[in-house]
């Protein structure tokens, strides 16, 4: 069994970082395509830049900041936290936890929460830095722990979804959904409504469970195993789910990219799609990184494909957010691009980090900020 689930970790971190846009049966893998050229016609500025220790560290971590207010919070991978202003990048308060960091930050109601390889969810206060509670969980926390003023909920490689109280990190329930025999390195991050945490796991399905007593409310399957191997048969929501308004975007690896209705889990549209990496809304459209490289532009209203730019192929893109009037998203060499969410279209580009951008870009307002797997920090606005 020790081996068996050696081999399985060792496939799960291969499957997250391959290239896998590539057909199953080539001979021989396609390099990344080359960056296409272009005229530009947007400038970006950078306002500033800080170094957050690691960065994302040697692992396949995707530890996202997050911003409240006029604050960000990122974390690296050793566990160094800091808090910053977000218009200057000033230094607030720096936190070293001493443990291996692997969920993205989870921040609201005066807690900074973060998920460790070891299994431990910890809650530092917002103000200062101060540990509040840990807690501990049945395996990795590989996302960003969703925060309310009563609730915090957090979701475990090992497909559960767990609930604690904000106040003293006591556990209040836990969802167990069985996982897939074999999964992608990660998991979404739960999101939450008034009355849901809603989730996505590696059977391909959505989970809506009520904050108050941890029961199922719906679940909607969004992929369907096919296959006869074991690789042909993942289907995991690695993705960001995204909720606006009614809606929750969903999208799978090897299935479907969807529209539910947040209260019923009625699907309201579908199309097929694969991506790990997750997807943004905008302009009545959403824009997903498939797998393959190909960023597509998708009508709600009729699920076809609005446009489709397939420039990048293999260049192992991080999830897209839409900035103004257009769709950002990183590449595996660092670049942070930018095309129009009309057309798709190249309209911008910007060196990141020369070790790679993985997680999405975060927008604010007028800012993004764009974390590289090195650890640096960029502001970026548009000139």
């Amino acid at each position: 069994m020790h081996n068996v689930m050696r081999w399985k970790n060792a496939a799960l971190l291969a499957l997250a970082v391959m290239v896998v846009g590539c057909s199953s049966n080539s001979k021989k893998e396609l390099p990344p395509a080359e960056l296409p050229d272009f005229t530009a016609e947007v400038e970006l500025k950078s306002e500033w830049n800080r170094s957050i220790g690691d960065g994302q560290g040697e692992s396949y971590n995707l530890l996202t900041p997050a911003v409240d207010g006029d604050h960000i919070y990122a974390a690296d991978a050793e566990g160094v936290v800091v808090a910053m202003d977000r218009f200057s990048g000033d230094v607030l308060w720096k936190q070293d936890l001493e443990r291996p960091v692997s969920g993205a930050i989870g921040v609201g109601s005066g807690l900074v929460v973060v998920g460790t390889l070891k299994g431990e969810v910890i809650a530092l206060d917002q103000s200062t830095g101060e540990q509040k509670w840990l807690s501990l969980v049945t395996s990795e926390v590989l996302s960003a722990p969703a925060v309310n003023s009563d609730v915090v909920v957090v979701q475990t490689q090992d497909d559960r979804l767990i609930g604690f109280d904000a106040a003293t990190g006591n556990q209040r329930w836990i969802y167990e959904n069985p996982p897939a025999v074999l999964t992608l390195r990660g998991t979404s991050a739960p999101v939450l409504t008034s009355r849901l945490a809603i989730a996505g796991f590696s059977t391909g399905k959505v989970v809506a469970i009520d904050l108050e007593r941890g029961v199922p409310v719906w679940e909607q399957r969004v992929a369907v195993p096919q296959g006869r191997s074991e690789l042909d048969r993942v289907v995991d929501i690695d993705g960001n789910l995204m909720l606006a308004g009614d809606t929750l975007y969903v999208v799978s690896y090897q299935g479907r990219v969807a529209g539910l209705d947040v209260n019923s889990g009625r699907v309201l549209w579908q199309r097929e799609a694969s991506s790990y990496v997750g997807l943004a809304q905008g302009l009545g459209s959403v824009y997903v990184s498939l797998a393959s490289g190909t960023v597509e532009g998708i009508d709600e209203r009729s699920a076809s494909a609005l446009w489709s730019n397939d420039a990048l192929a293999r260049r192992q893109l991080s999830a897209p957010e839409v900035f103004s009037s257009y769709v950002a998203f990183g590449d595996f060499e660092g670049y942070l691009h930018l095309v129009s969410q009309v057309d798709g279209h190249f309209v911008g580009r910007e060196k990141i980090d020369s070790d790679g951008v993985r997680v999405r870009p975060l927008v604010v307002g007028d800012w993004m900020y764009v974390f590289g797997n090195s650890g640096d920090l960029v502001a970026l606005t548009i000139r």
